[in-house]
C-alpha cells in the first residue's frame, strides 16, 4: 500500500490534529501504522538528537523510540536556507528521506507522513510538501481551513502544485467549519471539488475546546515572567476577563478562567472572585492570572496577604507582563493554539472528530488502489 501524505493549504488550518487522528483511527481497524515527519521546521533536542516537535506527540501516541534519521530526517534548522542556496551539494535531503522511507515501508503496513505549512514550504531546499510526496510516491489529502469562497482559492493554489508533480491527490477534509454552516459547505465545495475529479472526504466542525491556550503558551505569547506557581503553566485557559469587569455572571458560569489585571487592581479583583466563589460555593474558577505592568515588569511587586494566600492556596500561577491590559489580552486572542502533548484533551477530541466526520475506509481504499 501506497503512504499517505497529509497536506494542508496553509499554517494553523489543523493539519497536526487531523493527522493525529487518522493515525489513530487508522490503528483502531487493526493496522500496524508508521508515523514521519520527513521536514520539520519547529524542532527540539531529545536524546541528543534534533527532531521536529510534533514527532515527540505521534511518539508518545504510537508507542516507538524517537530515532531522527527515520521519523525526522530533515530539519529546517535557522542558517539552513541560506546554507542550502550556496552549497547544495553540501546536503543530502532527499537521500535522507528516501533512507527513512525504505524503513518505514518495512516495518509498518500503513506509513502516515505529516507534511509542514503550506505546500510551498522547503521549496529553497528542493523539499517542498509536493516534492517530498513525489519522493515518496505517496497519495495525498489535503487539509483546509472552514469556509466556502477563501476555501476553494487556497484549494485551487495547493492543489496546482501536487497536480504538477503528477501526485494523486485522495481528497479534501475541510476542517474548523462553523456547525450552522457545514451544509452549505458540504455542498458548494463539494460541488466544486468534484468539477477537479476530488472527493471532500470529510468536513470537521469548528471545536471551541480545541483553541483553548495553556498558561505556558500565554507566557510566552506576552513576553511574561513566572512570579508563582510555575508547575502549574500547563493549566488550559477557557475564559479571559479584566479585572475591572469581574461579574457574579462570570464567576458562575465559566471555570478555568484567567484574570489579566494590573498590580493595582488585583487585590480588589481576588477579593471579588473570592467572595462571588465563596456565594455560589464554588472552587476556584481561576486557571491562571496575568498582572499587566503597563511598560515595564514591576520590581519588587507588592503581593497583599490575601491576594498571596488565595493564589498559594488554589495553586494559581502567576505571570507578570510589561503589557498593559488591552495589550495583553490583544496577544492572548491571537493565539495560534497547536496540539502537543500537554493538551490531552485536544487528542481525545480530535480522534472523536475524524472518527465522527471523516470516511477513514474511503482513504485506505484509495490508497490500497494507487
Amino acid at each position: 500500500m501506497k503512504p499517505l501524505y497529509v497536506a494542508a493549504t496553509g499554517q494553523h488550518v489543523g493539519k497536526t490534529t487531523s493527522t493525529l487522528g487518522l493515525v489513530s483511527n487508522i490503528l483502531s481497524q487493526g493496522k500496524n501504522v508508521g508515523y514521519c515527519k520527513p521536514v520539520g521546521q519547529s524542532h527540539l533536542t531529545v536524546d541528543g538528537q534534533i527532531i521536529d516537535k510534533d514527532v515527540v506527540l505521534f511518539s508518545e501516541m504510537l508507542d516507538f523510540k524517537v530515532d531522527a534519521s527515520i521519523h525526522s530526517p530533515v530539519v529546517m534548522g535557522k542558517g539552513v536556507t541560506k546554507a542550502y542556496i550556496d552549497h547544495p551539494e553540501n546536503f543530502k535531503f532527499h537521500e535522507q528521506i528516501i533512507a527513512s522511507s525504505k524503513v518505514l515501508k518495512e516495518r509498518h503496513e500503513v506509513v502516515v507522513y505529516e507534511g509542514t505549512g503550506h505546500p510551498g514550504v522547503g521549496s529553497v531546499a528542493d523539499v517542498s510538501n509536493a516534492q517530498v510526496a513525489r519522493i515518496l510516491d505517496a497519495g495525498v489529502l489535503m487539509i483546509a481551513e472552514g469556509g466556502i469562497g477563501n476555501t476553494i482559492d487556497r484549494l485551487t493554489l495547493s492543489i496546482a502544485q501536487f497536480r504538477h508533480f503528477n501526485i494523486p491527490i485522495l481528497g479534501v477534509i475541510v476542517n474548523k467549519v462553523f456547525p450552522d454552516k457545514i451544509d452549505q459547505v458540504q455542498y458548494y465545495v463539494g460541488k466544486k471539488l468534484k468539477q477537479w475529479n476530488l472527493d471532500l472526504i470529510g468536513t470537521l466542525p469548528f471545536d471551541k475546546r480545541m483553541s483553548f491556550p495553556l498558561m505556558e503558551t500565554v507566557m510566552s505569547a506576552i513576553q511574561g515572567k513566572i512570579l508563582f506557581n510555575k508547575l502549574k503553566l500547563y493549566n488550559r485557559i477557557e475564559h479571559i476577563v479584566a479585572g475591572s469587569l469581574v461579574n457574579v455572571k462570570e464567576i458562575s458560569t465559566y471555570k478555568n478562567m484567567m484574570l489579566v489585571v494590573s498590580a493595582k487592581r488585583l487585590d480588589e479583583a481576588i477579593k471579588k472572585i473570592s467572595s462571588i466563589a465563596k456565594i455560589q460555593k464554588l472552587e476556584s474558577p481561576l486557571a491562571g492570572i496575568i498582572i499587566t505592568g503597563d511598560g515595564v515588569h514591576e520590581e519588587g511587586l507588592k503581593i497583599t496577604e490575601r491576594a498571596r494566600e488565595y493564589i498559594i492556596k488554589h495553586e494559581t500561577p502567576v505571570i507578570t507582563t510589561t503589557l498593559d491590559t488591552f495589550g495583553a489580552v490583544v496577544k492572548v486572542s491571537r493565539i495560534e493554539v497547536k496540539i502537543n502533548t500537554h493538551t490531552p484533551w485536544k487528542t481525545k477530541r480530535a480522534i472523536q472528530l475524524i472518527r465522527e466526520n471523516v470516511d477513514v475506509d474511503l482513504i485506505i481504499d484509495k490508497l490500497s488502489k494507487l
